[in-house]
């Protein structure tokens, strides 16, 4: 089954909840890192997960 069809099906069955994995996330920051290490210097990074409280 292609991509595409598989989210089509997931679509129109509401089984739409995709989640990244900790690791793909790492791996992207870890980029954005090794390109300058002051892209996040004094940002606040909120994850969905993160209670804003």
């Amino acid at each position: 089954m292609s991509k595409n069809k598989t989210l089509s099906a997931a679509k129109s069955a509401k089984n739409d909840e995709f989640y990244t994995q900790y690791a793909d996330i790492q791996k992207e920051i870890n980029a954005y890192l090794d390109y300058d290490p002051d892209t996040f210097r004094g940002k606040t990074v909120l994850l969905p997960c993160d209670d804003p409280e």
